[in-house]
């Protein structure tokens, strides 16, 4: 079987041992040895030919570029342009899959043009950081394997369909299950009924095979998902400022299933960030909207459930500061795209297919890439900074608030809001949630409607969260008293709730 031929690129004499280690360790180790072949310019013969003709003929017939970038750029030809950005580019050109790992973490100690070099590399593939020769060999073994994997050299279960040893059909919440099931009849017309047995749902959708579940069956439906997968939470934080600091304001830790988690972490988010409202020039209730638009927060977070590394024992996690929204999951960008690629649509290559196919039938997610360019074309509409992903060890995604655009503080923000609001809006940034209720409730109105102004989804959570709170402080009423969980029931603003969001207009 002939190998695959793996281009080491890099400042030679900066990566002298870094080189040498790693083309030993792919001709030595049991499995790597059998698939890859390492390239070194320095043990080639130049043989009446340029170093230059050299190296770009090898980049070619190569079938992986690998390169290391550091703090010195290197030998510079007479148009100033590097042999190893040169090698770049042609691997570019000939569409070849670049591996790029990045040593340190103080960019100021660079060359100027090193600096460029890896922002440009930044900007078409994905890349890695790493500290010392442990571990770049751990993370060139892991791009490896999941190239073997993925051009089909290896057979391996993945995560997502593997079947868990232990767990049965008792473990699946029959009321998670139905509620999947009527989400999904509603958004894209699945076939089977809510009262239908778990096994038959469970194996429509091929997450039980051989009287077991698979691992993201209890992702999606489990009572207790924790359970089984500790890590498989979400943990947000929001801070004040523009950097993490002591202490912290407001800290939680969402578990449940996937569906629970995104909706969770989702209604935090838009706790934490400005509320807009304008007059009531198209309808008799106050048009709402949030200075992040909810679809882009959503996609954020869903990508990080839908595509995070469930073998890691890391979290998802969501920080919200003073300009910007972090959302990080512990995973990687799948080897077929680059970051550049995902400002277009693009074809999906979902990490966890059968969770992601989960979350599709819902309309959590799109199937075909086209959620994420949609976070970039909702962001430029509401006049924000478009989103920053970075793959570096984990996957991020950084929304930005209108203050990393306008240096204003978020509730000084003016201008055009999403939903294209007319006549007067009014932007309101730190209002607490039972304030949030109050702000937005007109005359009398149902749970569902308040939720709908809000874009909330989690009903236990705003009930808890939202108007519960605004009911015991006694700015909210219920208009059948003795029956507080009357399918009638409505909420209308006490004389309190009256005064207090006088109040608050006046002074926010």
């Amino acid at each position: 079987m002939p190998k695959e031929t793996i281009f080491i690129s890099s400042v030679q004499k900066e990566f002298a041992v870094e080189r040498r280690v790693l083309s030993e360790y792919i001709l030595e180790d049991e499995l790597l040895k059998l698939f890859f072949e390492p390239y070194l310019f320095e043990k080639s013969a130049a043989a009446g030919h340029t170093p230059g003709t050299i190296y770009l003929h090898e980049v070619k017939r190569s079938a992986i570029y690998l390169g290391l970038l550091g703090n010195e750029y290197g030998y510079e030809d007479d148009e100033g342009v590097s042999p190893t950005e040169r090698e770049f580019d042609q691997a570019q050109l000939e569409g070849i899959p670049c591996w790029v790992f990045i040593s340190g973490n103080q960019d100021s100690d660079r060359h100027i043009k090193e600096q460029s070099f890896i922002r440009k590399v930044g900007e078409l593939v994905s890349r890695k950081r790493f500290d010392g020769i442990e571990d770049l060999k751990k993370e060139v073994y892991k791009s490896c394997i999941l190239y073997l994997k993925q051009t089909g050299k290896i057979d391996s279960e993945e995560f997502d369909s593997a079947l868990h040893k232990y767990a049965t059909l008792e473990d699946v919440s029959d009321e998670a299950l139905s509620e999947f099931v009527r989400m999904a009849k509603s958004k894209r017309n699945f076939p089977l009924k809510e009262n239908d047995p778990k096994e038959k749902v469970l194996t429509h959708l091929n997450l039980y095979r051989q009287g077991k579940l698979t691992n993201s069956a209890l992702l999606a439906y489990a009572r207790k998902p924790q359970s089984f997968f500790p890590s498989a939470t979400i943990k947000c934080a929001h801070f004040h400022g523009l950097s993490v600091e002591k202490p912290i304001p407001d800290y939680k830790e969402f578990g449940g299933t996937v569906f629970q988690m995104a909706d969770d972490a989702l209604d935090f988010v838009l706790s934490k960030i400005s509320l807009s409202t304008g007059d009531r020039s198209k309808s008799n209730l106050v048009e709402t909207s949030y200075e992040i638009p909810r679809a882009v927060i959503a996609e954020g977070i869903i990508n990080a459930i839908a595509h995070r590394d469930y073998f890691s024992k890391g979290s998802v996690q969501i920080a919200v500061f003073k300009d910007r929204v972090e959302i990080e999951n512990p995973g990687s960008l799948p080897m077929e795209l680059d970051i550049a690629q995902l400002k277009e649509p693009h074809s999906s290559y979902p990490k966890n297919p059968l969770l992601a196919n989960c979350m599709f039938l819902t309309g959590a997610i799109e199937r075909y890439g086209t959620g994420i360019p949609e976070m970039f074309l909702l962001s430029t509409e509401s006049g924000l900074k478009s989103p920053d992903f970075k793959d570096d060890k984990t996957f991020s995604v950084t929304l930005w608030r209108p203050s990393a655009g306008t240096g204003q503080d978020t509730g000084q923000v003016t201008g055009q809001v999403t939903g294209q609001v007319t006549g007067q809006v009014q932007f309101f940034n730190d209002l607490t949630e039972p304030e949030r209720v109050i702000l937005v409730l007109e005359g009398e109105m149902m749970r569902e409607e308040l939720m709908s102004i809000l874009e909330l989804r989690h009903r236990d959570n705003f009930m808890e969260k939202y108007l519960n709170p605004s009911i015991a402080k006694g700015w909210v009423e219920r208009t059948i008293p003795d029956k507080p969980t009357s399918s009638k029931q409505k909420y209308r603003l006490s004389q309190s709730g009256i005064e207090h969001k006088k109040n608050f207009n006046n002074e926010k």
